[in-house]
């Protein structure tokens, strides 16, 4: 078993949030939680210490050694961020955090057809990307996601990269959702951008821990090279 102080810390959020609407309704999108499990059993079977913040999916992942954190909401996840983010060496953040949520939910009941029509009004979820790389901690590497159609994915993400200040952001096409494989480019912030795909997502996993893996800083250095 490797070295405790030495086993890279790996923080990964995955799935959708669950933003309600009433008691009963809620907004959501078809994220599976698929590409984060499979980081998670990968960083796992390579002995790194894994944390998965998983929103409401069915999925489990399969590797014991693994720490398990639910979450449903944005605001929940952001809780489990701000807590757990800080002492990361890296995070992946592969969740589809809901854009919008509703301002004033009613979660003492059900919305009913009384009455006609209803309107809904929506105002954004924090930018939780944001958020972290804000107060991240000299060396942590940090990856979002940008899932957009495949005309425009790769400016989106580098855009994305501009706005957010992260390390990477991986470039997903929307076919990604609940499919059996990716074909996304990790975009960096300093360094060419890899293609990767199409590839089964245990694979892409794989690959994806090869970057982290080669860009991280070494155990005991505070800032990566």
């Amino acid at each position: 078993m490797p070295d405790d102080t030495r086993r890279p810390k790996l923080l990964i959020t995955a799935g959708p949030t669950h933003e309600p609407i009433d008691a009963v309704r809620y907004i959501a999108n078809r994220s599976s939680g698929r590409v984060g499990i499979a980081l998670a059993d990968a960083g796992a079977r390579r002995g790194w210490d894994i944390t998965l913040m998983l929103g409401p999916v069915a999925r489990e992942p399969l590797h014991t050694h693994i720490r398990p954190l639910r979450f449903t909401t944005a605001a929940d996840l952001r809780d489990l961020l701000r807590e757990h983010a800080p002492t990361c060496d890296a995070l992946v953040m592969a969740a589809a955090v809901a854009d919008f949520m509703p301002r004033s939910p009613d979660l003492s009941g059900k919305m009913t057809r009384t009455g006609g029509m209803k309107s809904l009004e929506l105002v954004p979820t924090p930018d939780l990307l944001a958020e972290v790389v804000s107060g991240r901690r000299p060396g942590q590497i940090i990856v979002g996601f940008a899932l957009e159609p495949a005309d425009r994915m790769l400016e989106s993400a580098r855009e994305k990269l501009r706005r957010k200040a992260a390390d990477a952001i991986v470039a997903n096409p929307l076919g990604t959702l609940d499919a059996d494989t990716i074909d996304a480019t990790i975009v960096p912030a300093i360094g060419p951008e890899e293609h990767l795909g199409p590839l089964d997502k245990a694979a892409f996993a794989e690959r994806l821990l090869d970057w982290i893996e080669a860009h991280r800083s070494p155990p005991g250095c505070a800032d990566r090279a």
